[in-house]
């Protein structure tokens, strides 16, 4: 006689990983349609209709450029818009993406400074204006930060480093990375005084990765240098007369019906209220985390709540029951954890995505399905997590 694992994952599963995140039905039937006509008509129309919304979003009243490609694709086309090959950047490391970033403009022909501020800790303000300041002669070209970091879940406070910048009157560019922060925490473009920002579509923009986004101001147009080639420019890109020029090539069609849906959802939200919804899902997580930590190995990766991004959680849970919580999870229940990405051991670390097309159940639903999973394996953990994050729903 067959024995069956029994498992109570049937059903809509709930992949609540740091991105691609939750897709909303939505977009999902906005791109269920045959191809468009690609030469006039509609689809024109639609894709003028994204710079705006796109602008707003980033709160910029500057230029985007639109890529078929991920996230590293913007880190690239950034890059080369603006790098000279000898040109030396100042990368800011708060995690394993800046750190990519950093490889990716030494591949281009960089001079790459770094500045490693360790797995849990957000920028020092300090250490940067120090590095600026012995900067005397302006070689850095550019400072590249993230907004949030995946790996880590750290968020940084941007407008603090463009005040380290202008009180030390350094000439380089802000350019920072917002994939994993727009649309899930507060991010002013132009308020802050940043040059370039970069980011995708498969995270608070809720639309199936393949198209990714710069911003960039006249400042970051006039710096251009000489890694730039026809594909990565962004002139044509943000300033098109032809349909073309917008993707140099065919357009992606059915991502640009998406994320017109997804957009549509976040106007008809309001920017603020994204962001409030946001937070309070994300301090609801917490208040189960402070709980589970009482009594165990669970503890959030950034201590303090001030440098906790809005939109993913880093977690150390020890060796082997990071993977072990995972597994359970999504074998049990339906619900996927993100990997501990970038972390040694990585069995001893998981992520949860809280971003774009999420709601309080949806994260109550996350704290009891690890709460369960904590119960069955035995990890030991504090109690009261539930009622602390129902505590946190109710109250707002």
């Amino acid at each position: 006689m067959k024995v069956t694992c029994m498992s109570l994952s049937n059903g809509r599963k709930y992949l609540a990983i740091p991105g691609p995140s939750v897709i909303p039905d939505a977009v999902l039937q906005a791109m269920h349609r045959a191809s468009p006509n690609i030469y006039e008509g509609e689809l024109h129309d639609l894709t003028k209709s994204l710079i705006p919304d796109l602008k707003e979003v980033a709160m910029t009243a500057h230029n985007v450029a639109i890529y078929i490609g991920n996230g590293h694709a913007a880190w690239e086309a950034a890059l080369s818009n603006v790098l000279t090959r000898g040109d030396t950047v100042l990368v800011l490391a708060t995690g394993r993406f800046c750190i990519g970033w950093g490889e990716m403009a030494q591949s281009m022909g960089a001079v790459v400074q770094t500045i490693d501020h360790g797995m849990q800790s957000p920028v020092d303000l300090v250490q940067v204006e120090a590095a600026l300041a012995a900067d005397t002669d302006g070689r850095i070209k550019a400072i590249l930060a993230v907004h949030v970091d995946t790996s880590t879940s750290v968020k940084n406070d941007i407008a603090g480093l463009r005040g380290v910048i202008d009180r030390v009157g350094h000439p380089a560019l802000l350019m920072v990375d917002c994939i994993a922060s727009l649309g899930c925490d507060r991010f002013e473009m132009d308020a802050w005084g940043v040059d370039v920002m970069v980011a995708a579509c498969q995270k608070g923009l809720m639309t199936p990765a393949g198209i990714s986004f710069v911003w960039f101001n006249d400042k970051a147009d006039a710096a251009r240098g000489n890694c730039v080639t026809r594909y990565w420019d962004w002139r044509p890109r943000a300033t098109a007369e032809e349909y073309y020029q917008y993707f140099d090539g065919t357009a992606p069609t059915h991502h640009l019906y998406g994320l017109r849906a997804a957009l549509d959802l976040i106007m008809a939200e309001g920017l603020d209220h994204v962001f409030w919804r946001h937070e309070t899902l994300a301090r609801t997580l917490w208040a189960a985390f402070d709980c589970w930590s009482q009594g165990g190995p669970v503890q959030l990766n950034i201590a303090d709540p001030a440098a906790r991004s809005h939109a993913v959680t880093s977690v150390a849970i020890g060796s082997p029951n990071g993977a072990r919580l995972r597994h359970w999870c999504e074998h049990q229940c339906g619900l996927t954890l993100g990997i501990g990405l970038g972390r040694a051991p990585a069995d001893a670390f998981f992520r949860i995505g809280h971003m774009g097309h999420v709601n309080a159940h949806m994260i109550m639903g996350v704290v009891g399905t690890m709460q369960a999973g904590l119960t069955a394996l035995q990890i030991p953990h504090g109690a009261g997590a539930l009622d602390a994050a129902a505590g946190v729903i109710a109250a707002s």
